[in-house]
């Protein structure tokens, strides 16, 4: 539709030569102040790529897990994992350690972080046991758990909650009448 192409000014132009549109009371104005026009991109975004890319793409690969358990904290200030990853194996190319050693090192380093932080938590629970306690919320909980847990609340609530139990009863009677009229309306075409 090539009536449709170009600005407003010019579009507007078009369907008023065109008889398509009775001329609006701002087009005068805006003919002598036209909007300013700013560049197009040539529809090229280029993507944006860190140093650190590679390996972040890596780390997903070999712990595709970890997408789902260590979620990106939008406000928290610690980077996710996998960043912290890559800036790690980037630290050690810097100093001279090959690339294969880096990317074993800082794997290393993230599996002793994972076990540390496991049984950090572990231990805590223990203590709280012993001191005849609730044990405290998981200071590193994956998002799955997280999401879970909001909505643990709704999905008990589907069971209690008594509008949404008539609401389940008014569906139940309208299926049962549905499935009594396919069987009552539809025996004599056989």
């Amino acid at each position: 539709m090539s009536f449709m192409k170009g600005d407003l000014l010019s579009r507007t132009r078009r369907l008023v030569k065109g008889l398509a549109k009775a001329e609006p009371v701002w087009l005068k104005a805006m003919e002598q102040a036209p909007p300013a026009t700013f560049p197009r991109a040539e529809n090229k975004l280029v993507p944006i790529s860190l140093p650190e890319d590679v390996y972040i793409k890596k780390f997903f690969q070999k712990y595709p897990e970890s997408k789902h358990e260590d979620a990106i904290k939008i406000s928290g200030f610690d980077p996710p994992p996998a960043r912290s990853y890559g800036w790690r194996v980037l630290e050690l190319k810097e100093q001279g350690v090959s690339e294969e050693e880096a990317v074993a090192v800082a794997d290393m380093e993230y599996r002793v972080e994972k076990k540390a932080k496991k049984k950090a938590y572990s231990r805590l629970k223990q203590i709280a046991r012993l001191q005849g306690k609730k044990p405290p919320p998981n200071p590193y909980p994956s998002a799955i758990k997280e999401i879970q847990a909001e909505e643990r609340k709704y999905v008990r609530d589907r069971f209690y909650n008594q509008d949404i139990l008539k609401i389940v009863e008014k569906l139940k009677e309208e299926r049962q009448a549905e499935m009594q009229d396919r069987r009552g309306g539809g025996g004599g075409g056989w």
